[in-house]
């Protein structure tokens, strides 16, 4: 590997762990009807309560490779008011973390009737983290050449809050959420050097259209900023349904790029490259099942190898009401 390689591969490196730091990883999962995994105010929104379950893994064959699993569930409690709670596992090399949060989410309807849709929503989830270093693998015979490896299993826990507000407009949305809105510190691998908070705001919009008989388009972006480290991502999505006999197929693609680049040495001269992802996606609802497969790889000149991001997505709608929205809002319906 030559340097160049060498320092995409060390940021690309420092932006994983420093989102693996952070609760929640962001990745594309959103896309596969599990918009609450993002936003607290899309507890309870829809017309159903939402049972989802990810997996997600890189690398296959590849020890300590990141992997990350997701069990979510939210529903209505009441007519204005709804609930949920997410527990997760991450895993990324030496570090793993879990975690879980429970939501609460108010929602105003300024809708005509009840198949009108017209829906201010705001909401906050507290959450619960625990962090591991395993450093029982380190090498540690001379603790005088590196006093801080201690040879054990580090545990660190943290406590933070999200909070968010949707609104959802016949066929249009915007969902705007602050995560880790709290300063927290983080003293898991050494006192005082850690950043306080990985304050992270993310913004999603999107618009559905086209003929329910034939294919219904949905165009959407979100751009995320955390806040301490002014790195800045942006998602451009499109994704299409179809109805059919058994219920309904759909599938997109999402690119997500980074707006802030890393230079490096490319022979004699500076080079400069940006975080880029492809996702592919396709989905099945049949019944009240969902079944989902996403694809992520990473574009440029210099990756980590030619292996990408496998995710699974399973889920079931639970407690429907009876009576759609008379929109094209996938979320909601």
């Amino acid at each position: 590997m030559n340097f160049r390689k060498v320092y995409l591969l060390g940021l690309l490196l420092a932006t994983q762990f420093s989102i693996s730091q952070e609760g929640l990883p962001v990745y594309s999962d959103y896309l596969s009807d599990n918009y609450y995994l993002l936003h607290p105010s899309m507890a309870g929104a829809a017309n159903c309560a939402k049972l989802r379950i990810t997996g997600r893994q890189q690398w296959f064959g590849q020890e300590g490779a990141p992997a990350l699993q997701t069990v979510s569930l939210h529903g209505a409690l009441g007519e204005k008011s709804g609930g949920g709670v997410i527990v997760f596992n991450d895993r990324n090399g030496f570090h793993s973390q879990t975690g879980m949060k429970l939501t609460y989410a108010h929602h105003l309807m300024f809708s005509r009737d009840k198949v009108d849709l017209n829906q201010l929503s705001f909401g906050m989830s507290a959450g619960f983290v625990q962090s591991n270093l395993d450093e029982t693998s380190f090498y540690n015979n001379n603790p005088e050449l590196d006093p801080v490896v201690v040879g054990i299993v580090q545990s660190a826990s943290y406590f933070n809050v999200d909070i968010g507000a949707s609104y959802n407009f016949l066929d249009f949305y915007v969902h705007a959420t602050v995560r880790n809105a709290l300063a927290s510190n983080r003293d898991l691998y050494s006192r005082g050097i850690e950043p306080v908070n990985l304050r992270r705001f993310i913004l999603n919009s999107g618009y559905t259209f086209g003929d329910r008989e034939k294919i219904l388009f949905e165009p959407s972006f979100m751009f995320q900023l955390v806040t301490q480290t002014q790195e800045k991502t942006v998602d451009l999505n499109l994704k299409a349904y179809k109805e059919l006999d058994f219920g309904t197929l759909w599938g997109g693609l999402s690119y997500r790029r980074s707006l802030d680049g890393a230079q490096f040495l490319d022979g004699r001269a500076i080079a400069e490259q940006k975080l880029q992802y492809l996702t592919p996606i396709v989905g099945v609802n049949f019944k009240n099942f969902v079944l989902a497969y996403t694809y992520s790889q990473l574009l440029g000149n210099v990756n980590f190898d030619n292996g990408g991001f496998h995710q699974i997505t399973l889920g079931i709608n639970l407690f429907c009401k009876r009576d759609k929205y008379e929109c094209n809002c996938p979320a909601i319906n």
